[in-house]
């Protein structure tokens, strides 16, 4: 469950916290005008984590979130920027969320299109640079959950 396995991504975060570099938490209104912005409204698990950590890294894993409320003039790891960017520039579905960098010349995505019971979206590989009917979406976890908490084992080696 998405939720369960992100509540253990927190646990490990917090044992090795001397990895952890985030900008800190965001108040419930600087979230909402994150979730303003791209026009739609967080999963619990990412709006949780963007609430308690912002953005930042955990070892050498950068992940994107909320840095501040100027969403126009700002830059990576901020996903609001990164997301907005990525729409004007290279027709990013409005439905997509960049979340990380994949580090292949892909982003790792938030799909609103696919929420699960809970209203979770899968994590997908998404590759803008491509035109628009050669592009593909790979699914690499179920939810956010499932991603932090993979991301985090493999920094820890568990």
């Amino acid at each position: 469950m998405s939720w369960d396995n992100y509540k253990k991504a927190i646990t490990l975060m917090e044992e090795y916290e001397d990895e952890c570099d985030f900008v800190g938490e965001h108040s419930e209104d600087v979230v909402k005008k994150a979730e303003q912005a791209l026009g739609l409204r967080f999963s619990n698990t990412y709006r949780d984590f963007v609430k308690r950590y912002g953005a930042g890294n955990f070892g050498g894993e950068e992940i994107y979130g909320v840095i501040g409320e100027d969403f126009e003039n700002s830059s990576v790891p901020d996903a609001i920027w990164v997301t907005l960017t990525e729409r004007k520039e290279w027709n990013l579905p409005q439905n997509v969320v960049v979340i990380a960098d994949t580090g292949m010349g892909e982003w790792y995505c938030l799909d609103f299109n696919q929420c699960n019971a809970e209203g979770e979206p899968p994590v997908i590989t998404y590759d803008s640079g491509l035109e628009t009917d050669e592009r593909t979406y790979d699914r690499i976890a179920n939810d956010f959950g499932d991603f932090l908490l993979s991301l985090v084992k493999e920094e820890v080696d568990c």
